[in-house]
């Protein structure tokens, strides 16, 4: 897919590495629009900075917890825009529990929030894709943000990590059910940015980064440019794509939480 004046939602895409998504999409010529939960104030000034590209880029607010505000975001985007292109569920939250202190409730609301929220996005996100006319036919792209804890146990992050887990599974059985107008596929990003909290400068970040393979920490461009190119390329369907700086070879003993 030629992604020039293509249309864009990327839900989380204000902030983090969200942020750094939404502008490698930017950069090669989509449309845009920016989902956040609770801060607008960064969507809204990464909306004006990706605008001084050349592209349209609006915000959008969403409780992805509520059916009825995922509800109301598509009627946005077909409100907006008439379709949708690409789809990027960047969104997620990341709490720390082990499996022996977690609540029935803090289950339900990281499921809620990382497996049901992006599932229900693809599900609203089909109709629109399939109703747009497209250059070459150039199918829709969907692209799941998920991380290695998903892959490999990270313990202390028991609903967590199988949310991501899910995410993975989800994004085969989407790109099998929705191909071939719409292709599904998955990131799995590694040391990019610490937690939410902890400092890049800390002990633990620095030492998780000196076990990598590539000898780095890696930078949020880097995984915006592995979206663009599942986005672009429209014979990959179902692929997990670990832009982790080798991290996944590391096994499941690497990270000690």
């Amino acid at each position: 897919m030629n992604l020039q004046g293509r249309v864009a939602l990327v839900t989380g895409g204000g902030r983090r590495l969200g942020r750094a998504i939404s502008e490698a999409l930017a950069s090669a010529g989509c449309n845009l629009l920016l989902h956040f939960g609770h801060s607008r104030e960064e969507a809204e000034s990464a909306a004006a900075e990706l605008a001084t590209l050349g592209v349209a880029a609006d915000c959008v607010g969403a409780d992805l917890a509520e059916v009825d505000q995922i509800d109301a975001m598509f009627a946005r985007v077909e409100e907006r825009y008439g379709g949708l292109d690409v789809l990027v569920n960047s969104a997620a939250s990341l709490h720390r529990r082990s499996l022996a202190e977690m609540e029935p409730r803090e289950w339900d609301e990281v499921m809620a929030v990382n497996l049901r929220a992006p599932a229900l996005c693809i599900q609203r996100a089909a109709p629109l894709m399939r109703s747009k006319v497209r250059a070459n036919s150039s199918p829709g792209a969907v692209i799941n943000i998920a991380d290695l804890s998903g892959v490999v146990p990270w313990p202390g992050y028991a609903h967590h990590g199988v949310s991501k887990a899910g995410l993975l599974h989800l994004t085969r059985i989407a790109a099998r059910e929705l191909a071939p107008v719409v292709r599904v596929n998955a990131v799995v990003p590694g040391p990019v940015l610490p937690p939410p909290g902890e400092s890049s400068d800390s002990e633990e970040w620095r030492k998780l980064i000196r076990r990598l393979p590539a000898g780095r920490g890696g930078q949020g461009a880097e995984v915006g440019a592995a979206v663009v190119f599942l986005a672009q390329n429209d014979f990959v369907f179902g692929e997990t794509l670990f832009v982790d700086g080798g991290e996944h070879l590391l096994g499941a003993g690497h990270r000690q939480m």
